[in-house]
């Protein structure tokens, strides 16, 4: 299988988090960065880019997805960019770096003076460790975004902060598999993501005819072409999720984020692009938008959870593989 150290000159790692109950305790990230070791060691060789996006409102009772803390939650949101600072220094041999910081500015919406973000970026010397901190809440989606304009790799990998790997992930065949389709005139793959339990039925339903023909017509076993004989088993995805996934830079660029009027300050990229893109599978568009999922093998006794999620919810998930000894078939 190839070697680990290709994936780093290919793949930019991107963790967004955000203030969590768990917070100052840097457990979350600690947790993702642990199965990244465990499952997914090529990760740990990337550069990282982790996003601290803030908070909007101090309110008696926090709503954490609209940007709502109580008052404790806002008193260790400072401590806590502190602590997962720390961690992920030491976890990329970063520690005494010296960090170069400058200013860039995040647009949305129309184009009115009130609708820019703030925020710094602070770079160690050599790229491997990149923070970006808004002065005012962006949303998930403008966090990706801000995270994407320092990205120099052809790939990310974008990684909330409470979803850990707890199964192995090819991710260096994946890529190479990604590079090969790039520009592939029927299924050029530019997006794998880790999708949910709910997903896993979704290639042989019988609620949209025209997505369950565009199921049988491209889930295959990809092979990566760099190893003859390493295949991974993928089949469309009619949504843009916003779990982990493996994506290219360019298209997220162009075809998530052609303009500033693509995604507002606190949208989600799953409630805007994924809604649109099923839309436009729906009628057969599948030129427009290809994205793709790691397939299950639809045998009960090989699904393998890929993910979970840290604040306790968990499943089976949709980026599953049929093992044969430690190849992929």
């Amino acid at each position: 299988m190839t070697q680990d150290t290709t994936v780093p000159k290919l793949v930019t790692v991107i963790i967004t988090t955000s203030p969590t109950p768990s917070a100052p305790s840097t457990e979350l990230v600690s947790a993702v960065l642990e199965s990244f070791e465990e499952h997914c060691h090529a990760l740990t060789l990337c550069n990282v880019i982790v996003v601290f996006d803030t908070f909007d409102q101090i309110l008696p009772t926090a709503r954490l997805k609209k940007g709502q803390v109580t008052p404790q939650q806002a008193a260790d949101f400072d401590e806590y960019k502190k602590n997962v600072k720390e961690l992920i220094l030491t976890k990329y041999h970063q520690v005494g770096a010296e960090f170069a910081q400058r200013r860039a500015t995040a647009e949305y919406g129309s184009p009115k003076p009130q609708n820019t973000v703030e925020y710094t970026i602070s770079q160690t010397g050599d790229k491997k460790v990149t923070f970006l901190e808004p002065s005012r809440r962006l949303g998930f989606g403008l966090a990706v975004r801000s995270a994407l304009r320092v990205t120099q790799t052809p790939f990310v990998w974008v990684q909330q902060h409470d979803w850990a790997l707890v199964a192995d992930v090819p991710v260096a065949p994946l890529v190479q598999i990604m590079k090969a389709y790039d520009s592939h005139h029927e299924t050029p793959i530019k997006y794998i993501c880790l999708a949910a339990i709910r997903m896993l039925s979704h290639a042989i339903s019988e609620q949209h005819p025209v997505l369950r023909e565009l199921s049988t017509s491209f889930t295959q076993k990809y092979e990566d072409p760099s190893h003859p004989g390493i295949k991974i088993p993928l089949t469309p995805i009619y949504f843009w999720h916003d779990k982990p996934h493996l994506a290219s830079t360019a298209h997220y660029l162009e075809r998530v984020f052609p303009s500033r009027l693509a995604m507002l300050r606190g949208d989600f990229i799953e409630d805007k692009i994924g809604q649109r893109a099923r839309a436009q599978m729906k009628e057969g568009l599948v030129s427009e938008l290809s994205f793709y999922l790691g397939q299950t093998t639809g045998v009960t006794a090989m699904r393998r959870l890929l993910l979970m999620i840290s604040s306790g919810r968990n499943g089976l998930l949709g980026f599953t593989t049929l093992m044969t000894g430690n190849s992929y078939v």
